[in-house]
């Protein structure tokens, strides 16, 4: 038996690269800036890098499944706009209009994916009409103005969603333990449930998985429902840390969130995903952001080095699949 063989099959699997990558960043950046490891900048990366986070694990399904939503960015910031909006003209009480504004996110998934798989839509056209519709629809609720969210300060609701608490010298947000608990239960389900096989069925040959049984468009609708309510989520926790619900927030977000997942080790066109792979692209990109200014380097040069990752990680990805294949 090769001895080496356990270690050939961590370096193949999707999230080696990633994660060696990761751990690069980690020492080059803190041999140039040693406060870029310091407990406030670990503190300060961490409260944005899970919101965004959130829904590139809801992607990450989507994704595996052969689809694409451009829509979350949009629905980032919409649906905070909607809660404070309903909450501050008096219609409704918080936690209503947190379920309100939930519930409307699942709507705008929902049409995504029947259009998708009823209409033969691609998702990629689909998901940018949606994009400009729901961003529309925000930037006309609130004329274009950030709707104030300071009322709600010390709110149950907000406590749990956003409060804030100290381990040590390490101040950590409750939306950290939102990001956390979604990433083990959508692992769980990708890895290690009927549902999860259904997914990576869909993406990797729907017509054999629909000979088979698997209910190919309703598996789609679902992760149409999920991502979109994901990118509520997140956007909800957002305006609540922030204090701001800005009809134009998430703007880009889409890009940035699909980049992390394929740089996690998720296939582009289906198949093959994994959470902890989204993980760690999700750390890659924000360690990146945070560490090129830390290290002086222009903010405004991040997409130069994203757009190198992606590619770089792209071709690193394609090489293992070959090797893969090559030795089995």
């Amino acid at each position: 038996m090769d001895s080496l063989q356990p270690l050939r099959r961590l370096i193949a699997r999707p999230e080696a690269g990633p994660f060696a990558l990761l751990i690069l960043l980690i020492i080059v950046f803190t041999s140039i800036n040693p406060k870029f490891i310091s407990f406030l900048n670990i503190s300060n990366t961490l409260a944005f890098t899970v919101e965004l986070g959130l829904i590139a694990l809801a992607m990450t399904l989507l994704m595996t499944s052969g689809e694409f939503d451009l829509s979350v960015g949009s629905v980032f910031g919409f649906s905070a706009v909607v809660m404070w909006t309903l909450f501050n003209s008096g219609l409704a009480p918080l936690p209503l209009a947190f379920v309100a504004a939930l519930s409307l996110a699942a709507l705008i998934g929902l049409s995504s994916g029947l259009l998708v798989t009823q209409l033969k839509i691609p998702s990629f056209l689909v998901t940018l009409g949606m994009l400009l519709l729901v961003r529309g629809t925000a930037l006309f609720i609130t004329d274009g103005f950030p709707q104030r969210t300071w009322d709600a300060a010390g709110h149950p609701l907000a406590v749990i969603l956003v409060g804030d608490f100290w381990i040590g010298p390490l101040r950590v947000y409750m939306s950290l333990f939102w990001f956390v608990l979604a990433a083990i239960v959508l692992g769980y389900v990708l890895t290690r449930t009927k549902a999860g096989n259904w997914i990576q069925a869909s993406g990797g040959n729907p017509n054999a998985a629909r000979a088979r049984g698997v209910k190919v468009d309703r598996t789609k609708i679902a992760l149409f429902m999920l991502s979109s309510v994901f990118a509520a989520f997140a956007g909800i926790i957002s305006s609540i840390r922030t204090s701001a619900a800005n009809p134009n927030s998430g703007t880009g977000y889409e890009l940035e969130v699909i980049a992390m997942v394929v740089i996690g080790g998720t296939a582009l066109m289906g198949g093959r995903g994994t959470i902890i792979g989204t993980v760690i692209g999700v750390l890659i990109l924000r360690m990146m952001r945070n560490g090129i200014i830390m290290v002086g380097v222009p903010g405004l040069a991040y997409n130069i080095f994203i757009g190198a990752i992606i590619l770089g990680m792209m071709a690193l990805h394609s090489w293992l699949d070959r090797r893969h294949q090559e030795a089995a």
